[in-house]
């Protein structure tokens, strides 16, 4: 499977999660058992990896889109939002250009007709405000600036 095809499987995932109740390892079970899915390794951390960081996601998310609370975003956007700010905080070894511009044709695929611009608007904005030497690591992790460093 391909990166791309993993990122889709990632976010049909986190858009089913976004309807449930339930935590992510079950509706990656129930998308086994129910449509013999094959869930990809790297679909797999990253689902698990954006639903265990939702919150942290859909306050980035929050503050970057201008004059949108995450209950007016669609679940498409949403789901694609998280998908693509946890590969911009948490994945090193993908480009922050790759992951957004995955993301837009996410948008493009699965999105209604201004998605794509919505997302990659958001995600320019989220991308703009990180620390450079930080993208990629996890931010309970990442280490503060020693004073006068900032």
């Amino acid at each position: 499977m391909t990166r791309r095809e993993a990122r889709e499987q990632a976010f049909v995932l986190l858009f089913e999660y976004s309807f449930q109740q339930t935590p992510i390892d079950e509706v990656i079970a129930n998308a086994v058992e129910g449509r013999d899915a094959e869930v990809d390794p790297f679909a797999y951390a990253l689902a698990s990896k954006a639903a265990e960081q939702v919150v942290l996601l859909d306050d980035k998310i929050e503050g970057c889109s201008k004059k949108w609370k995450k209950n007016r975003i669609s679940r498409v956007a949403l789901a694609i939002l998280r998908l693509s700010v946890c590969e911009l905080l948490f994945e090193k070894s993908v480009p922050p250009s790759v992951s957004i511009n995955e993301a837009v044709e996410l948008a493009k695929k699965f999105g209604g007709d201004e998605d794509s611009s919505f997302v990659n608007g958001v995600l320019g904005a989220v991308y703009r405000g990180l620390p450079q030497e930080t993208v990629g690591e996890d931010p309970a992790t990442a280490e503060e600036p020693e004073e006068g460093e900032a």
